[in-house]
């Protein structure tokens, strides 16, 4: 098993046969198999050899997370066909001094480094979303609510409805709507918190004074 010598034109061919048909060396994202084979190519694949080249544009975009891509880098000749000799004789992780290193160095310490900078953003992302106001939901509701006639104390009335009060509830303005036969009713405006007041709550508040109102309807209704 193995590609050859990836640093040969040869060994190129070989992976470009082998990604022919794949996205990646091993599985279906890229992995420590990727960086691997990635490490013992000596530079770019040639343009004709268009499988190669793509693979190995798509695994350089991964340079500062290639030490947390998944997987645990193997010898180079655990990887590539089954029918193709190794001939690089050692493993991706001894490499001579002259090699060339296309992501830079990536001993432990500098892994270690990257990986506690990871963390140090993460958190700092994670308290700055944290202080972030949450929004919340209001509504805007115009309420007519309607007298029993029109001897009814329409002071008194609004009265009773502005006597409401609930957390996230805010009244507005307020005024008297002709409806017929000498009868108004009161129409009026509040803002409502929608995770705190709703309109079932207030038609049975506003209902409940009986003495002076027959019904309460939502007449219109708006997101803010």
């Amino acid at each position: 098993m193995g590609f050859g010598d990836l640093k040969s034109a040869a060994g190129l061919r070989v992976l470009n046969d082998f990604l022919a048909d794949k996205s990646y060396i091993e599985g279906y994202v890229p992995s420590q198999a990727d960086i691997a084979v990635f490490e013992a190519i000596a530079a770019p694949p040639p343009a004709d050899l268009f499988h190669a080249l793509r693979w190995y544009n798509h695994i350089k975009s991964y340079e500062k997370q290639k030490a947390s891509l998944p997987g645990v880098k193997k010898p180079l000749a655990k990887y590539g066909p089954a029918d193709v000799e190794d001939t690089t004789g050692a493993a991706t992780d001894s490499k001579d001094d002259d090699d060339i290193d296309l992501f830079g160095s990536d001993d432990e310490e500098e892994s270690e480094e990257a990986k506690k900078l990871r963390e140090e953003r993460l958190a700092q992302y994670e308290s700055k979303k944290s202080k972030k106001p949450a929004v919340v939901a209001k509504s805007s509701l115009l309420l007519d609510v309607k007298p029993w006639d029109d001897e009814t104390d329409m002071a008194k009335l609004e009265e009773c409805v502005r006597s409401i009060q609930a957390d996230g509830l805010v009244w507005g303005s307020s005024k008297l709507v002709p409806v017929g036969y000498g009868i108004k009713k009161l129409q009026i405006q509040c803002v409502v918190e929608d995770d705190k007041v709703g309109t079932d709550m207030l038609e049975e508040r506003i209902t409940a004074f009986e003495d002076y109102v027959q019904s309460m309807d939502v007449a219109a209704f708006n997101k803010i």
